[in-house]
């Protein structure tokens, strides 16, 4: 072999070699933002900044809820200062839904995704007088009572549209394979236990076609607005729980759980590893919010 053609093989395994470590640094890298949620120990996570064992979160969550359910609503409009009611509307604008869908809407709690869906179908023609079905689910029975509680309160009798409320667990649903056609969760993939569980079920309920919509908190990318949002959430928020609703602890659950989701880009990946395609994210409020969606094709 020539000096020339030796030079060469030696600068071409080193490209390939080079190509293998960032890929395998890619997937490392991934591996870690899934496994954001484990401590790197399966039998412990996270509970805001704690580690706890994995079998205390869902009832910490569970009680977290069921002690802010009545003021829920209210110390979202004053937290958000109204603004988690665009980004609800904005959501319901992406899922775009017609008559016929059949939603699953996730951590449904006191129904404002549901009540926006049943709003927009109400507004978009239905000539052929088609019926769509809305299952509201939530872990916590008391949250799933303030929504029923609300509903008839706004006297929300759907014309063609069939609502049912479910307490269930979004890591393992009661419901069979391909019922849904559309599954929506706002504001609650951040506090399970599993979100790899919950984005694996969200796949096998829906229909080939269906679509996935994510609504959650994200990560601001901008220092400066960033370094603001984090002392609004630190020193405002835990205070405005507690002189509104009477709660401190889970308020500052509440901003210490955000600043634990994965970032945009690595809950993409989550969402992809599920097995849904045409993933995408859309920031609201400059990343205070995302909307992500998936497609199970």
């Amino acid at each position: 072999m020539s000096c020339t053609n030796f030079c060469r093989n030696i600068m071409k395994e080193g490209r390939m070699l080079s190509k293998y470590l960032r890929i395998t640094v890619v997937k490392r890298s991934y591996s870690k933002a899934a496994s954001t949620f484990s401590e790197g120990n399966e039998n412990t996570t996270h509970f805001g900044f704690q580690t706890v064992e994995t079998s205390e979160k869902t009832k910490k969550v569970y009680d977290v809820f069921e002690n802010v359910a009545n003021s829920y609503d209210k110390m979202n409009d004053a937290m958000s200062m109204g603004i988690h009611r665009v980004w609800k509307d904005i959501f319901i604008q992406e899922l775009g839904p017609t008559h016929g869908t059949h939603l699953l809407d996730s951590a449904g709690g006191t129904g404002d995704i549901t009540f926006r869906y049943i709003n927009f179908l109400k507004n978009t023609p239905n000539p052929h007088n088609i019926r769509s079905c809305v299952t509201v689910c939530d872990i916590n029975q008391h949250m799933l009572d303030v929504g029923k509680k609300r509903a008839s309160r706004l006297n929300l009798l759907p014309d063609n549209c069939d609502v049912n409320w479910k307490q269930e667990n979004a890591e393992n649903l009661s419901f069979e394979e391909e019922s849904f056609t559309a599954y929506t969760i706002a504001f609650g993939i951040r506090n399970v236990t599993h979100i790899d569980k919950v984005l694996s079920e969200a796949y096998r309920v829906l229909q080939p076609g269906g679509r996935f919509l994510c609504l959650e908190f994200s990560h601001v990318n901008n220092k400066t607005l960033k370094w603001l949002y984090d002392q609004y959430s630190f020193q405002i928020i835990p205070v405005m729980g507690q002189l509104i609703a009477g709660q401190w602890k889970p308020y500052q659950y509440l901003v210490e759980s955000i600043r634990r989701f994965p970032n945009q880009e690595d809950f993409k990946y989550m969402i992809e590893t599920a097995g849904f395609r045409n993933v995408t994210y859309r920031n609201l409020t400059f990343g205070t919010v995302a909307i992500h969606s998936g497609f199970k094709l």
